[in-house]
């Protein structure tokens, strides 16, 4: 049974008005002039709850327990940390249906992603309990004698963990649950846009933490960048800044965390492109590029925003994709047998609107969709675009459900287009020749971070590496 709005809130602890800094407690009454911001629910364009933001006094608050907690969390064994966060998962697992459904009320995702998010986060912190016990490092011999050389891996401190909000949850986890194991604390810093789903997952964790006597070793702040963002990334005492967003944000993100000598863990832009051949199997090759393009409306760092077809294919595959982009079903991500959801907000909804528009003036045609979905929310329609390479919206990252079509004579072509824009996340070539394979994901193939074969651009798995290169961000 799908859970009302009502019940989703109820059990998560979400409040009609709720305080955007914890530092093991809630920080509200130490901030002085408070600015309250909504959240809105994207399929409606209502306020589910507001949030009190944060400011730079709430801000050095949570960064000084954060520091405090530090000194004793180093201290407890990794296997008793990873128990921990353990403890951590179970507690995602038993609220996965409240809180994969609250993804899906804040941000627009269906339902089957909001709980496949929470999935992941509870695998994540899986992954992590057997971490906590290969916190490896080399032994050597020395060349001096009767001497002995070996690694030992310390914690950094204090991690800036800085999120987007298209993963809410899922992005999080990835990065606080290997930290804590690893001896770390971490402040978090989520997206205004996602501020109910950081909130209630926050509460959750630190309910574990507390048991322990260790609250505080995870700190929540949202606030706005001017606020707590631009004091977080020059913060000597944060020696780590993972940051997910858009690459103007990272570059600067990377600028400040590098002129104090700091480090950075950046995920920035995609612009992800599928090459299909001749060979491939098309009706599992449709199946991935929708997948692909048009989940989570087109929102995800890795959405397939580009498409190479080879000529002698182009004409029907192209006619059987757009069949299937006019029968996509639009709605209420917590419906049943909805596909694809809003976009996250009016801003969005206006650059889907005006890359439409700049794509036609380029030359570009427009095969389906291209409009806004009349009615409450931020809806659009899933749209197909017959571009050509030397159309520069196209090397530009449209956070949208926009498709561009291109046609493609030999492989090493394909290739060469595929990697000539700025950034270098995912990429993928559904063909069943080992030989292009092969090709594709040599040094002179895809000069992406993540290379598919017969599967589309979108998903990452937490046993694997994850990220880009260019400016993607490395």
């Amino acid at each position: 049974m799908i859970m009302t709005e009502e019940q989703i809130l109820a059990e998560l602890g979400i409040n009609e008005q709720n305080p955007g800094a914890w530092a093991g407690e809630s920080l509200e009454n130490t901030i002085e002039n408070p600015t309250v911001v909504d959240s809105i629910n994207p399929t409606t364009g209502k306020k589910i709850a507001s949030v009190v933001l944060a400011d730079s006094k709430a801000y050095d608050v949570v960064v000084q327990k954060a520091q405090q907690v530090f000194l004793e969390w180093r201290m407890l064994p990794a296997p008793k940390r990873g128990e921990i966060v353990r403890e951590m998962g179970e507690e995602l697992r038993k609220h996965k249906e409240a809180l994969g459904s609250l993804v899906s009320l804040e941000v627009g995702k269906i339902l089957s992603e909001g709980l496949g998010e929470v999935q992941e986060s509870v695998d994540m912190a899986d992954f992590c309990v057997g971490l906590s016990r290969q916190l490896y490092g080399l032994s050597m011999h020395s060349e001096r004698s009767k001497h002995r050389m070996y690694e030992q891996w310390h914690p950094l401190g204090p991690i800036g963990v800085i999120t987007a909000f298209n993963f809410p949850n899922a992005v999080w986890a990835w990065n606080a649950m290997v930290a804590l194991v690893c001896g770390d604390t971490v402040i978090w810093k989520p997206s205004l846009k996602a501020s109910l789903t950081a909130i209630a997952t926050h509460k959750l964790m630190n309910d574990v933490l507390k048991r322990h006597g260790f609250e505080g070793a995870i700190g929540l702040i949202i606030g706005e960048d001017a606020d707590v963002g631009e004091a977080m990334i020059a913060d000597t005492r944060l020696p780590l800044i993972s940051a997910t967003g858009s690459t103007r944000m990272g570059k600067r993100v990377n600028q400040v965390v590098a002129g104090r000598l700091g480090r950075c863990l950046l995920e920035l832009g995609g612009n992800n492109a599928i090459i299909v051949e001749p060979s491939a199997d098309l009706d599992l090759t449709l199946r991935g590029v929708a997948f692909g393009a048009v989940g989570t409306a087109g929102q995800r760092c890795t959405s397939t925003r580009r498409l190479f077809l080879h000529k002698s294919i182009a004409a029907e595959f192209t006619r059987k994709l757009v069949e299937v982009y006019k029968q996509i079903p639009i709605g209420n991500p917590l419906s049943d047998g909805i596909l694809m959801g809003p976009l996250i907000d009016e801003d969005a909804v206006q650059m889907f609107e005006e890359a439409v528009q700049q794509a036609q003036t380029q030359g570009g045609e427009l095969l389906v969709g291209g409009n806004r979905v009349e009615g409450e929310g931020f809806f659009v329609q899933p749209t197909i675009i017959k571009a050509s390479t030397d159309m520069t919206i196209t090397k530009h990252e449209t956070f949208a459900p926009i498709l561009y079509i291109f046609e493609y004579e030999n492989l090493q072509d394909a290739i060469q287009s595929q990697n000539d824009v700025p950034q270098g996340l995912s990429s993928a070539i559904f063909t069943d020749s080992f030989r292009s394979v092969e090709t594709f994901l040599s040094h002179a193939g895809s000069d992406c971070g993540i290379a598919n074969v017969n599967i589309g651009t979108s998903g990452a798995e937490i046993g694997g590496a994850f990220g880009g290169e260019k400016e993607t961000g490395g």
